[in-house]
Order: structure tokens, then sequence, then C-alpha cells
């Protein structure tokens, strides 16, 4: 199986791999309850991995190579920090370009079936007005990465250079 194959399989049946991972590279250096905490954030407080099942995922990414432990004492208290190795920032790498690739299809797709439920009547009809600020924050800041990037790539077009990916 090619590495990128492997990638995308990893995106759809283990989404919690590449979350825990980007939690990993954006804080730098965590403990498994900070992401935990994180997680929880993600998923609205609706959902969290047991303890025991995240530990597990992150012994199995230290296995792989993707993240390496560092041990820390406060008393007699023993704590874990993690961060990502070069073979996990590699691996985020690519997972982020396939990512962007896969979030811009499924937005389209989100858009189609809301429009089919709308013409089914499953709509909402009354949205919260926090759940309301909340989307439109979420969609200032996708505006917003999908205009820089934009932005770069015409630029690489006028300078001529070689545009291999969608450059993270």
């Amino acid at each position: 199986m090619l590495p990128e194959e492997k990638i995308v399989r990893d995106m759809f049946t283990v989404p919690i791999k590449n979350m825990i991972l980007l939690i990993i590279g954006l804080r730098g250096e965590t403990h498994g309850y900070e992401i935990l905490k994180e997680i929880e954030k993600i998923a609205w407080g609706i959902w969290k991995p047991s303890h025991g099942n995240l530990y597990t995922m992150l012994n199995k990414m230290v296995e792989e190579g993707l993240i390496e432990p560092k041990e820390e004492y406060q008393g007699r208290r023993r704590r874990v920090k993690y961060r990502l190795t070069e073979n996990g920032w590699r691996w985020l790498q690519e997972a982020n370009e396939l990512a962007l690739k896969s979030l811009y299809v499924a937005i389209e797709y989100h858009e189609r079936m809301r429009k089919k439920l709308q013409e089914k009547g499953y709509s909402r009809q009354e949205f919260e007005r926090e759940a309301i600020k909340e989307y439109l924050k979420i969609l200032d800041g996708i505006i917003q990465i999908l205009e820089t990037k934009r932005e770069q790539l015409r630029k690489m077009l006028e300078e001529g250079e070689e545009v291999t990916g969608t450059g993270s």
C-alpha cells in the first residue's frame, strides 16, 4: 500500500488518530489529559475517548514513530508529555494536504445534501443564536484560509514556480 493510500484510509477509518496528532502538533508538547480535554472541546462536549483508549492510541503512535513521550515528575506524580517526531511532522504535512483536498469536496457534498434535505422538508427552521455565531466564526476562518491560499497560489503561478500541491 502506498503511503498516501494509508493516510487516506486512516483519515476515514481512524480520524481520532489525526485529531490527536493535530493537537500535539499545534500545542508542541502536551499531556494525555490535555488531549482528552481538547478532543472533548472539538466534539462540543458530546464525546471523548476513554482514558484507556486514548493511552492505547498514544502508545501505538509511539511504536509507529509518530510521537515521542517525555516523562516529567511533579513530586511523586509521574506525567508524560508527548511531542511529534520528525516522522510525525512529515505524516501531518501529507495528511494536511490530503485533508484540505478532501475538505473542499466534503463542503460541496454537504451543501448538496443540505439542499436535498431542504427540498424534502428536513431543514431546521430555527438555530440558536450562539450556534449561528459559532458557525459564522468558523466560516470567517475558512474564508480567510482560502483567500490566503488563493493569493499564495496566484503568486506562485506569476513567479513561475512549480505547483506540486496545495502547499502546507
